[in-house]
């Protein structure tokens, strides 16, 4: 008899805020956002009030095939209802150059949740609820705008005008309009197209239209010619970037509403019979179903509470990309499928790091070994020179490579793909692939990465480039060069070694894996005897660097206790462990420099030159608590509530910054506010995997 399968129950998570009356609450549902996302790279996003701060936020991000990328379709709808008695409520608004923002809609919410990872708005207009819900239908650049009366007495007018600023999302908010537009209407259906090209040269004529159809209610658009719109983009200009831009709205939508009824408005690139295959009611209700499934497979300690949440979040960084057509044709030629991992919302695109760090938390703590394999064999199908890729700029075919990690990453996650599905074809099919990158890492490959064969740690490093996780870089400015021998990069080296060395063995023999065991005791020799810094009881950072031994206290130095192999002597593991938890640690994740540093930086906020001065120079990162559990964990395996209790600063940020996800990056010193990008894939996928292993 077969076991009963449990559907969990759907994750719903509410965002409390103060006396909505008072300003500064008010300004929290400015300051926070949401994020949806439909699995092939496109997403909607904004602010919970309603107000666009960003050049990302928009209703419909389409992801188009290059080189088109990411493009801003639809940045907003304003929404306005005419009560039965005549009053005209708006429930949306911008802030426009010059003018205070003013909030009056919001004294209306009467609560904001997400359903199963879904936004939902409530409003109360006189005697009515309005509620709103978002939803993106999967692997479709489509959006739909639902909008549902209860209670009340009578006919109300729901009016909604369509905003939009055709432009790659990352294009500067101050350029030019794309008009003329050209507007066809048949019937109920409209179609809007650009007619020229974006001031940046790219083609914007060459996108498909944005097709808008009224799906549920009797809704008609009404063209009153067509006019821009002044508002002002907040967070860009807190980021150092032109913040004021316009948008065009060629008409609204009308529909009428009594109680119980439900309108809807749907956005889309699709083709119209994409489009109509399902109402939004259906499209909603097979969504919820999607989400459902996802729990349902999830590792059973994650179907409830924050992991739920959080199993539902990783789901927006695994895509099938749809800007790499050709690469797309070849995978499903093979019988394979093309999978890769958004590394952060809003800017982010694919990066090999990100994705390999992130693979466990993502998808086989989420139970989805399958896309995990897809995933590695992506990348595997990109390997150039014994490296996988850094990152695929917006929009391009090819891969950049400046990486001195990612690959040696990549074997970590094979590692855990392998002890979760057993799946020894993938071995069998990457293993010459993984022998090649070990060759090209003891010779020598690109940006001066090669072990040195007088002691077998593994160097790294060329003019202008950098190639480690700590990689910011302004104009010619490499921020931490990192130039050396890095101890995550040998700590790295040292585990891709035994991992292969295992690999080889039971594939073909104790003969082919004896120089791999050769290179991995030679390493594990020479780490102990050069990065122990008696001085500080903890690890330098690099050796043999430009500028001789780096003492830097940061906390790359975990590696060489968190992964499978360890390479630091077990003598060590306390010392550094006390060290950085005394000094790095903090309610959020680790800092990445010690406060007594005199490059230290407080606060990770200001311009891209004072951000990026800050990014690895104090600013805290969530996804480094992964690799400090594991220490600890390794050093105290029977206290996992002790464990447990550094993520716990981690649960209240589910409801601030990016609602039910977790940010990049947090200020070093208090109060610790996020920043960076509002939904971080290593993120997510580090404290998932942890809350996964420190249940008690």
């Amino acid at each position: 008899m077969e076991a009963e399968i449990v559907i969990p129950r759907p994750w719903s998570l509410t965002v409390p805020w103060d006396d909505k009356q008072d300003e500064a609450s008010r300004e929290l549902l400015v300051s926070r956002e949401w994020l949806l996302t439909n699995g092939n790279g496109g997403y909607a996003s904004g602010s919970l009030s309603g107000v666009v701060t960003r050049r990302y936020h928009g209703l419909l991000v389409a992801a188009l095939p290059a080189p088109l990328g990411r493009i801003v379709m639809l940045t907003q709808v304003s929404e306005e209802i005419r009560l039965p008695g005549g009053e005209i409520v708006r429930l949306a608004g911008q802030e426009s150059p010059g003018n205070p923002l003013t909030l009056d809609w919001v004294n209306r919410l009467i609560e904001f949740r997400l359903e199963s990872g879904l936004p939902v708005w409530r409003y109360r207009v006189g005697d009515f609820i309005l509620e709103k819900r978002i939803l993106l239908p999967n692997r479709q650049n489509t959006v739909h705008l639902t909008y549902k009366l209860f209670g009340g007495e009578g006919t109300a007018r729901l009016r909604l005008r369509p905003f939009m600023h055709f432009r790659p999302h990352e294009g500067p908010v101050d350029q030019p309009m794309e008009g003329p537009y050209q507007i066809t209407a048949r019937g109920n259906k409209v179609e809007i197209q650009p007619l020229k090209k974006s001031a940046d040269g790219s083609n914007m004529a060459s996108c498909p239209p944005l097709r808008m159809l009224p799906a549920i209610g009797p809704g008609a658009l009404v063209l009153d010619g067509g006019s821009c719109h002044d508002i002002f983009y907040r967070n860009e200009f807190r980021r150092g970037y032109e913040a004021r831009g316009e948008v065009w709205t060629p008409g609204y939508f009308r529909f009428t509403l009594q109680k119980d009824q439900v309108a809807s408005l749907i956005a889309s690139t699709e083709d119209w019979e994409t489009i109509v295959a399902l109402d939004p009611e259906q499209a909603w209700e097979a969504e919820i179903e999607r989400r459902r499934r996802l729990l349902c497979t999830a590792d059973p300690r994650a179907r409830e509470g924050p992991a739920a949440q959080l199993v539902l979040a990783a789901d927006q960084f695994i895509i099938a990309p749809t800007t790499r057509t050709a690469d797309v044709a070849r995978a499903q030629a093979a019988g394979d499928e093309l999978r890769t991992v958004i590394a952060g919302y809003h800017w982010f695109t694919d990066w090999g790091r990100d994705a390999m760090i992130s693979l466990e938390g993502l998808t086989l703590i989420t139970g989805r070994s399958t896309e995990a394999g897809y995933i590695l064999r992506t990348f595997s199908q990109y390997i150039k020179d014994g490296l996988i890729p850094n990152l695929f700029p917006e929009g391009e075919r090819e891969g950049l490579y400046h990486t001195a990690d990612a690959t040696l990453w990549y074997f970590h996650a094979l590692h855990r793909y392998l002890q979760y599905s057993g799946d020894r074809s993938t071995l069998k099919i990457l293993l010459p692939k993984l022998v090649d990158i070990f060759q090209h890492h003891v010779k020598g490959t690109r940006f001066g990465i090669q072990v040195d064969a007088r002691d077998g740690l593994l160097s790294q490093g060329a003019e202008g480039y950098q190639l480690t996780w700590m990689d910011a870089k302004v104009g010619d400015w490499v921020v931490t060069p990192r130039r050396g021998k890095a101890v995550e990069i040998n700590a790295l080296w040292y585990n891709a070694l035994r991992l292969l060395e295992t690999w080889v063995r039971e594939e073909r023999g104790d003969d082919e894996a004896e120089e791999i065991r050769h290179h991995a005791e030679k390493a594990r020799s020479s780490f102990n005897q050069r990065f122990w810094y008696e001085q500080g009881q903890y690890l330098f950072d690099v050796v043999d660097g430009e500028r001789g031994d780096d003492p830097c206290l940061r906390p790359n130095q975990l590696l060489a206790i968190s992964l499978d192999h360890p390479v630091l002597e077990q003598r060590y593991w306390k010392p550094v462990l006390d060290a950085v938890a005394r000094t790095l640690l903090t309610p959020v994740g680790l800092r990445s420099l010690a406060p007594e540093s005199p490059d230290y930086k407080a606060r990770y906020d200001g311009d891209l030159r004072a951000r990026d001065a800050a990014y690895h120079q104090g600013t805290v990162w969530a996804w480094l608590v992964g690799p400090f559990i594991d220490a600890w964990l390794r050093l105290y395996p029977n206290d996992r509530r002790t464990a447990y209790g550094f993520l716990e600063g981690l649960i209240p940020h589910l409801q601030e910054a990016g609602v039910g996800t977790i940010s990049e990056v947090f200020d070093a010193d208090e109060p610790f506010m996020p920043r960076g990008c509002i939904a971080q894939a290593w993120s997510v996928a580090e404290v998932l995997r942890c809350l996964v292993k420190t249940e008690h």
